[in-house]
């Protein structure tokens, strides 16, 4: 990423940078940004910790940093169990537009699932929402793929329930023909009262069939496979540009 020159960037402030990051849309720098912050952070605080420790002798240094290192490790422990639980009260959909699903499905080994330099354990609850709206965003067509193939594992170890889905299917394929062969579509009353009863009768198969539990297996599995691979991967450039499409702008300038 190259930006132009501007003698005023050293004084530009953290949150205005980061807003400008996020309305121009280069959220893989501020996601690298803010990891490498609580690195900093994390790194400068633990040096701190130790500098201002008593160091009249050695004893008392190996006794303070020995206290010190537990602490710090309960703080990081603490850090993650937050930011862990916050993925709880998450909603990765909230961004969610209909438009994410009629682009193309991005690559299931370079960009889906990556490298294991792709992964880390986001730093703050704040991470872990920006990663999971803009990774549910990218990756829709991928987490509705997983939730099919999911839902076809479920029903293969549930005989029952696909045996119940196929008969419904049937039953409504059925259901079709004979409106058309019989033409009720001029009898509307006649119509609405077999849809009814059809409908009734569909609940009754899903319900001792146990579709709904096949169903809920199969999306209690994949939001839990969305949530936390939409919150562990890192934030990427969405579009790589190209020789030519650099060559092409400088062009126009």
């Amino acid at each position: 990423m190259v930006f132009s020159s501007n003698p005023l960037a050293l004084s530009v402030p953290d949150p205005d940078f980061e807003s400008w990051l996020r309305n121009k849309g280069y959220l893989e720098i501020l996601d690298q940004r803010t990891s490498d912050l609580h690195r900093l952070s994390t790194s400068t605080s633990a040096a701190a910790a130790v500098r201002s420790s008593p160091s009249s002798s050695s004893s008392i240094t190996i006794a303070t940093t020995t206290t010190i290192i537990p602490y710090g490790l309960f703080i990081s422990l603490f850090s993650h169990l937050k930011t862990l639980f916050s993925l709880l009260t998450l909603n990765p959909f909230s961004k969610l537009t209909s438009d994410d699903f009629s682009g193309d499905t991005p690559s299931w080994t370079n960009a889906f699932i990556g490298s294991f330099n792709s992964y880390s354990f986001p730093t703050s609850p704040a991470q872990a929402r920006l990663r999971a709206h803009e990774n549910v965003k990218r990756f829709a067509r991928n987490y509705a793929s997983l939730f099919i193939l999911f839902f076809a594992c479920s029903l293969y170890q549930m005989p029952l329930a696909l045996v119940g889905l196929i008969v419904c299917l049937a039953l409504w394929d059925v259901f079709r023909y004979c409106g058309d062969r019989w033409q009720l579509d001029q009898y509307p009353v006649f119509r609405q009262t077999l849809v009814r009863i059809a409908q009734c009768a569909t609940a009754v198969i899903l319900f001792f069939s146990n579709v709904q539990v096949t169903l809920l297996c199969a999306l209690s599995v994949s939001y839990a496979v969305l949530v936390l691979h939409a919150s562990l991967r890192k934030l990427t450039p969405g579009k790589q540009s190209t020789p030519s499409d650099r060559n092409r702008s400088s062009s126009k300038r």
